[in-house]
């Protein structure tokens, strides 16, 4: 069975998510997508996420999650309403005994272009590259697909340092 990690790009109206399989050593696209929930209250958004998360958790089965971090907005509400978001998904995320893992914009984006401040186009095109998508992905899905890459990358770099300890 393949090691499948669902990757998350917080937002309180539009939360991006994406689904990777790694198989043998390869990170593969399973699916990606953007949860809205415009126009309801703030509890309401974050229950949508949280059951969001939920549904996609049990449908795709993933045995990691990674999840972009809050970065300082010049808004503060803006920032708060985030880190709320990020919460309900990673509440969802723990129901489903899922591994939590997180990772700044600026590691996503090195991950994956290559530069730490890439613009959301470069990630787009990256991602596309590094999964053989045949289309451009959506901003938000992109997003959370470059954060589960991120994820493939720090682990395997992780487990060959561990490998050269050992």
């Amino acid at each position: 069975m393949p090691d499948r990690i669902l990757g998350i790009d917080p937002g309180s109206r539009i939360t991006g998510f994406g689904v990777i399989d790694v198989v043998d050593g390869k990170p593969l696209y399973v699916t990606s997508g953007c949860l809205r929930v415009e126009g309801q209250a703030l509890p309401q958004r974050l229950k949508s996420i949280f059951d969001g998360i939920s549904e996609i958790s049990a449908e795709f089965k993933p045995g990691q999650l990674a999840i972009e971090q809050v970065f300082v907005q010049k808004n503060v509400d803006s920032a708060l309403k985030l880190g709320q978001a990020r919460g309900a998904a990673i509440c969802a995320a723990m129901t489903q005994d899922l591994s939590v893992f997180e990772y700044t914009p600026t590691q996503i984006k090195q991950a994956v272009v290559g530069k730490g401040h890439a613009g959301k186009e470069q990630v787009q095109f990256m991602v596309r590259a590094l999964l053989s998508l045949p289309g451009m992905p959506q901003a938000d899905a992109a997003d959370a697909l470059a954060c589960a890459l991120c994820h493939f990358q720090h682990r395997g770099l992780v487990q060959k340092l561990a490998g050269g300890r050992a």
